[in-house]
């Protein structure tokens, strides 16, 4: 069932509660600049700081929402609501705040209040532990991404296909069994030959834990979400693709929490700028759902799953290199953009044909 309404509503209407929340975190900014600082070059720094992460979490996430959109088409009414409110607040206060609080808690062993302290007293300190938690954090977090990316093009059922001589072939490669496993293992031993000591098994096991959470997920939400009786299906329809969507989530806030420490190493500024991004992803969600801009352009959703394959691998390789994120951002945003252009394009043509 879709959330389609009875007037179409305008942009705006979709962005309302993003744009109010950005004026909301913008003054926060500001006020947390200048009572840190005490001069206006200081509120100005970290205003400025804010609004570059709310947009670097907006492109580092668009394809997020698109992927969110797809799953989001084949839940019930009660779940679409439940996602995108209860959501939220997962979203931004439990991996803008609670997830980065976690890695410093069990990292440094020391208790949640410590690691507050620690935050708002010795910002260096914070972050270099938040730095060195990065191996795992991207081990886990490509391999889980990867594992969503593969599954969507090795699917024998795939009808639409972007790049056809490629994604044709995976399709029909899809009747075997586990060859998106194999694939993902093979990439976790391969880039594990370039990692050195106690990070090589710190790195494969990270990325066991991801594929395990992903086979965990996927078999938690066919179970939660099997139809065996009609009123058992009412009552627990969608909270399988509920639990899906909240780990897939946290696994591309990975990327752009840690990211967040090359701006800036203070976490409340961190939970505003990337508060925000994640507000305006949730709203291009419903957009995205309630506009059926899915259906009307074909290739959007193959742009979203090969920029989250592309950012998978970008989370393996920097477990050796360090890529900037507004590299990973703009070609999630690149692939996108070509992937719209070649829907339009199709359209044109298919009715200049007709």
């Amino acid at each position: 069932m879709s959330m389609s309404t009875a007037q179409p509503k305008s942009l705006f209407a979709y962005l309302k509660w993003a744009i109010i929340s950005t004026f909301i975190g913008l003054a926060l900014g500001a006020w947390l600049g200048w009572s840190t600082t005490g001069t206006l070059a200081g509120m100005l720094t970290v205003f400025f700081i804010c609004a570059v992460l709310a947009v670097l979490e907006i492109s580092l996430s668009f394809d997020n929402a698109i992927v969110n959109a797809n799953k989001l088409k084949e839940m019930t009414p009660v779940w679409q609501h439940r996602f995108l409110t209860w959501g939220i607040l997962i979203a931004v206060f439990g991996m803008r705040i609670v997830f980065p609080l976690l890695i410093v808690v069990i990292a440094a062993n020391i208790g949640p209040i410590d690691a507050m302290i620690m935050a708002a007293s010795r910002p260096e300190e914070y972050s270099r532990i938040m730095h060195e938690a990065h191996l795992p954090i991207a081990a886990f977090g490509g391999t889980f991404l990867m594992m969503v990316a593969l599954t969507y093009f090795f699917d024998h059922d795939k009808e639409i296909h972007w790049v056809h001589w490629l994604e044709s072939r995976l399709s029909r490669y899809a009747e075997i069994k586990g060859i998106e496993i194999a694939f993902v293992l093979l990439v976790m031993l391969v880039f594990s030959r370039f990692i050195e000591g106690e990070a090589r098994t710190v790195f494969i096991v990270s990325a066991i834990y991801g594929l395990l959470t992903f086979l965990v997920v996927e078999v938690l939400g066919g179970f939660l979400d099997s139809t065996q009786e009609a009123a058992k299906a009412t009552a627990q329809g969608g909270l399988g693709a509920f639990l899906y969507l909240e780990v897939l989530d946290a696994s591309f806030s990975f990327d752009g929490v840690i990211g967040a420490f090359a701006l800036t190493q203070n976490l409340f500024v961190i939970a505003i700028g990337l508060g925000i991004g994640a507000m305006y992803v949730r709203s291009m969600t419903i957009m995205l759902v309630e506009r059926g801009t899915l259906t009307q352009y074909r290739f959007l959703e193959h742009g979203a799953f090969y920029a989250i394959l592309i950012l998978s691998v970008i989370m393996y390789v920097q477990t050796i290199y360090h890529i900037p994120e507004v590299i990973t951002g703009l070609g999630g945003a690149a692939l996108i953009g070509v992937a719209l252009w070649s829907s339009i394009r199709w359209n044109r043509n298919s009715e200049a044909a007709e």
